[in-house]
């Protein structure tokens, strides 16, 4: 009796890309099944963010993926990838695209993240954010060196699995993707579930210097917003700030010494710092010539401010994902650090302090 197909290692290679199993013909004499429509878009399941795993056998794990989080629509008639805020970017992800059409011809979502990799095989939101051109002129680049970890089926051949527990949902996402003939080498790749008590797993984890991890609730159905059915753990605190000026250098006039960064409080903005470290060569100059294009043209600043003079605001436009150790008592980020810039079209949660 074979052995059931199951999660492989993150970068193992394999050998031939899958295809689905032909379709039987349908028997005249059956009665006409009924089909759920496809869903024109789903709003993503998030992660709520704990400091500590929750324990419990109900639980399954995996690597927070650090890149952009799709929904791919395969139907006969093509295939679409949209972005968590339900922008097309099917032109964006060529490669994605390419092996989602190998997937055919069954009608599917499938939910994942977006990645680029680097040389020793972890997922770099600054090498995807490169390829997307996100920081420059070349925004609406290709990024056809992604690649897509699918964690979640939302909908197949006409079933909507939205009403579907977590754990078969999972084991029909390994069937589909056919795990033990699956290209792991490939733009499409199945997300590798972790074995191990959670609590371990994050600290190896956070030891090879990766992001942390996402847990998901077995029994859960698929429901979006953050409802809880999924957690995530950080080694370190990663979130998204609206950039709302910088601070003038000496030492680079083209460029800047800190970008001043604000959070939601309620529908306002409110000030929680700067940031000005973590800058790849040129990015600061690049940069700069961006929020030059975006000078706050009103005589008081965006956000109440309080620090120094020498500030020069900007329309909160452009939105950064900081890396930071903690918050401060007076609610500023502690050790921040520019990971990169997010796009509006992505629909990056800009943090909202409570």
């Amino acid at each position: 009796m074979p052995k059931p197909a199951r999660s492989k290692p993150l970068l193992r290679d394999t050998e031939a890309p899958v295809r689905s199993r032909p379709r039987g013909k349908r028997n005249p004499a059956q009665p006409q099944l009924l089909f759920d429509p496809m869903p024109e878009r789903v709003e993503p399941a998030l992660a709520q963010l704990k400091s500590r795993p929750p324990k419990g056998k109900e639980w399954s794990w995996e690597l927070k993926l650090d890149g952009y989080r799709l929904a791919v629509h395969i139907e006969p008639q093509g295939i679409r990838i949209l972005t968590r805020g339900g922008h097309d970017w099917t032109h964006r992800f060529p490669a994605i695209e390419q092996a989602a059409r190998a997937l055919g011809p069954a009608t599917m979502i499938i939910d994942g993240e977006a990645v680029v990799l680097d040389e020793e095989g972890r997922p770099d939101f600054g090498l995807l954010q490169q390829s997307l051109g996100a920081s420059g002129k070349q925004a609406g680049n290709r990024a056809s060196n992604a690649v897509l970890y699918a964690f979640d089926l939302i909908y197949l051949d006409g079933h909507d699995l939205r009403g579907v527990e977590y754990r078969s949902r999972r084991h029909l996402l390994e069937d589909t993707l056919n795990v033990a003939n699956n290209d792991e080498a490939g733009a499409v790749r199945l997300s590798e579930t972790l074995d191990a008590e959670p609590t371990v797993l994050l600290e190896h984890i956070c030891r090879l210097g990766l992001e942390g991890i996402v847990g998901k609730h077995l029994d859960r159905p698929y429901r979006s917003g953050r409802t809880g059915d999924w957690v995530k753990v950080k080694c370190v605190q990663s979130e998204a700030f609206f950039i709302v000026g910088y601070e003038r250098s000496t030492a680079s006039p083209a460029g800047f010494g800190s970008l001043v960064l604000a959070a939601y409080r309620d529908a306002d903005l409110v000030h929680v710092g700067s940031v000005g470290t973590g800058f790849k060569e040129g990015e600061a100059i690049r940069i700069r010539k961006m929020l030059d294009t975006l000078r706050w043209k009103r005589k008081q600043p965006p956000l109440p401010y309080s620090g120094g003079t020498d500030i020069v605001w900007v329309e909160p436009t452009l939105i950064a994902e900081i890396e930071f150790r903690a918050w401060s008592t007076d609610g500023k980020l502690r050790h921040p650090s520019y990971k990169g810039l997010r796009e509006r079209q992505d629909n990056a949660d800009v943090f909202r302090l409570d």
